[in-house]
């Protein structure tokens, strides 16, 4: 079997990061791949915001959790979060962000680093509290956040294998 399918079969979301830090030349590796990612007629209307210090992950972690009226909400702990956002008014920008996630998940597992979908943001980037963080980050007024990648090191290099169910019609 080769790489890219190997890759593509095992990878499966960590939500026990370490604190181990990720270099920045495997952060570069990841934005490279999310650049990579189709996008509808080649618009490429997404941004990339990669957050790596602790406090700013945490202080957006503490603001959606009270957005959301989920108390200790952490998102996992994980050592880097890069947000894909995108023009709000772009028809496929949701869907271009999906596989640029994608992208930057199978990336990271090729890599060794563990990562997991956040999808939170949704719905609440422009609420006040929110908003004044995403401008805070670079994230432009005119973006939404469709879902984020967090990214790190699992802290117990485990990964359960997970039956998969979905149907398949082949006519």
């Amino acid at each position: 079997m080769n790489e890219t399918i190997k890759t593509i079969l095992s990878r499966r979301s960590t939500r026990d990061f370490s604190d181990k830090p990720i270099s920045a030349a495997d952060l570069d590796l990841l934005i490279q791949a999310a650049l990579h990612a189709p996008t509808a007629m080649n618009k490429q209307t997404f941004q990339f915001t990669v957050l790596t210090q602790r406090k700013n992950i945490e202080e957006l972690a503490n603001a959606i959790g009270k957005a959301l009226g989920r108390e200790g909400y952490d998102m996992y702990r994980p050592v880097a979060l890069i947000i894909p956002s995108n023009d709000r008014d772009s028809l496929y920008g949701r869907d271009d962000n999906a596989c640029a996630l994608q992208n930057i998940f199978l990336a990271a597992h090729s890599l060794g680093i563990g990562s997991v979908w956040i999808n939170q943001l949704h719905g609440i980037c422009d609420r006040p509290e929110i908003r004044k963080l995403l401008n805070r980050y670079g994230i432009p007024e005119n973006h939404v956040v469709y879902g984020m990648a967090a990214l790190g090191y699992s802290q117990s290099g485990e990964y359960k294998e997970i039956e998969r169910v979905g149907k398949v019609n082949i006519i």
